[in-house]
């Protein structure tokens, strides 16, 4: 007789969650073919060795299982440096406290956060339609002082016409990028570290390479406001979002701002 207890139901109610989060995880990047691939190995590998009880397939899978953990972590290193990085951080804390529960901004918050974000989408909106080039990175819980320090300190209010202005083609600092942070623009003209991943479209430029790989070593949301064509895009945790409207900006901003 199977005996089935309290602590049973915790287990299985742990693992569900855990692969939930890394299936969570994973979706938001290009891995989560992998995530699926490896699910139907680990199902093929228990059906083989512990319901059949193949010895023989089973002793080859579990094989090519310590195998390839190994080789997991060898080939997603960034990767599980950077998932171990943002658990490490407040912020992270707060989400997998909250994993479940959904927090909802105050309305004082909300308020401010809408102050905040919304000279910076009617700025971006304007440059896109006069096709300015445009890289602005919001700093969130990790601390870009080193970034900060390779531009102009500015120290200034979140303002429509000064982010024009600093992105303006004739401006001296418009080939860098603007750092926001505590509800003000810290500074401009500053250095990104460029992202060298090789899945990048060829079609999109500097900007985008250097968007990109500030999301890759911070938590920072970086938008950028392309010269060529006008688009406008945003980079968080190593992935794009292209080709955004005034209103998917918006509602991109609130949500990882939140």
């Amino acid at each position: 007789m199977i005996s089935f207890g309290i602590k049973d139901f915790i287990d299985i109610l742990l693992v569900a969650m855990m692969l939930y989060y890394i299936y969570r995880l994973m979706r938001e990047t290009r891995s989560l073919n992998i995530f699926v691939g490896i699910m139907i190995f680990i199902v093929v590998w228990i059906f083989m060795s512990q319901v059949l009880e193949m010895r023989l397939m089973g002793t080859i899978l579990d094989k090519l299982v310590s195998v390839g953990a190994i080789a997991l972590i060898i080939l997603f290193q960034e990767d599980i440096r950077r998932f171990l990085y943002n658990i490490g951080t407040r912020q992270g804390v707060s989400r997998m406290i909250h994993f479940f529960v959904p927090q909802r901004l105050g309305n004082v918050s909300r308020e401010q956060l809408k102050r905040d974000i919304m000279p910076v989408v009617m700025a971006c909106m304007s440059m896109s339609k006069q096709k300015v080039g445009a890289l602005i990175v919001w700093e969130r819980s990790q601390s870009l002082q080193d970034i900060v320090a390779t531009g102009d300190v500015v120290d200034a209010a979140i303002n429509q016409r000064l982010i024009e202005n600093i992105f303006f083609k004739n401006s001296p600092l418009h080939d860098g990028a603007m750092i926001i942070h505590d509800h003000r623009i810290r500074a401009a003209g500053c250095i990104l570290p460029v992202s060298h991943d090789l899945s990048i479209p060829k079609e999109l430029g500097l900007r985008h390479r250097a968007a990109l790989g500030m999301s890759q070593e911070s938590d920072a949301l970086c938008i950028i406001v392309s010269e060529e064509t006008g688009a406008i895009s945003v980079a968080r945790g190593g992935d794009f979002r292209l080709r955004l409207s005034a209103e998917e900006l918006e509602s991109v901003l609130t949500e990882e701002l939140s």
